[in-house]
């Protein structure tokens, strides 16, 4: 994992630009470009938000809403399709999920139940097993790993849900936990591996994306990402974005903090509507574990 790496420039010592690209958002017929590398900002203010006016959103089940927006980039990312959530976490009691089978991860959407109102792969995986910290009802499953990139996600006895950087929360209290990497956006900040090349983290590989964040408002937001060329038929192909494209896209949907879970072929997210259809996008690839959200 090149988490760590110290930021590589040019021989004068002037850090390198992003490889080039943009992001549109289909809007009234017409593409509309709304990110560019050449101009990418290093901080996103609520008024930079400008996705969430422009998502369609539908009410979920117990306290949730979600959308869909369809974007244009580069390369691989010419035809995307953006899914949205937004969960107000008083409405909802968050769990974590494990499953393993034969010593493999057997973790899929299909373990959530008829009573979810949304589920998603969570963190990032190492081989068979969740990578850092995990806390399963109040019980520690595996140990905390620390680094510059890394997010953990809490879940307390109350209810109250935070995303804290680079750093280890003290464990009191903590029901739910799993970290991930890398950081997106720390309070509201886009770090600065994300921001040039050379600083650790590959900031051209492109992939289908799942991300989480919290909001102003203290609401989790989800973002996935899927291939949307040929009516959707090839959804599932590992086609997307780039890392700091996907810190773009949780910045304009107004995340104050976000972190990257494990995306390509793992990538699973499903959500109820008010009437309580479940819409799913699953993954190719079963996982080791899952954040299942019921209502209250």
């Amino acid at each position: 994992m090149a988490l760590f790496a110290a930021c590589m420039g040019s021989a004068e010592g002037t850090k390198l630009p992003l490889p080039p690209s943009r992001l549109a958002v289909r809007e009234g017929g017409a593409w509309r470009e709304w990110w560019n590398s050449a101009r990418a900002p290093g901080r996103y203010p609520h008024a930079l938000a400008t996705l969430v006016p422009r998502v369609h959103w539908r009410d979920g089940a117990a306290g949730t809403a979600w959308g869909e927006l369809q974007l244009a980039g580069v390369g691989e990312a010419w035809r995307t399709r953006l899914i949205v959530v937004r969960i107000d976490p008083r409405r909802v009691r968050f769990t974590l999920d494990t499953a393993f089978a034969d010593g493999n991860a057997a973790w899929s959407l299909d373990r959530a139940g008829a009573g979810a109102v949304v589920a998603l792969n969570a963190g990032q995986f190492l081989r068979s097993m969740p990578w850092g910290w995990v806390m399963l009802d109040g019980a520690q499953f595996l140990k905390p790993s620390v680094a510059p990139l890394v997010s953990t996600l809490t879940v307390t006895t109350s209810g109250r849900v935070r995303l804290v950087h680079a750093t280890v929360p003290d464990s009191a209290g903590v029901l739910w936990a799993f970290q991930s990497y890398p950081t997106l956006l720390n309070a509201g900040t886009v770090p600065e591996p994300l921001r040039a090349p050379g600083c650790g983290v590959d900031v051209a590989h492109r992939d289908a994306r799942l991300a989480l964040g919290l909001d102003g408002d203290g609401r989790l937001l989800i973002a996935m990402t899927r291939f949307d060329a040929i009516g959707g038929v090839f959804d599932r192909v590992p086609f997307g974005l780039t890392t700091p494209e996907m810190a773009a896209v949780m910045g304009a949907l107004g995340a104050t903090d976000a972190v990257l879970l494990d995306g390509g072929i793992s990538a699973q997210l499903m959500v109820r509507d008010a009437q309580g259809t479940a819409h799913q996008w699953p993954g190719v690839r079963q996982v080791p574990l899952g954040l299942v959200a019921h209502a209250r």
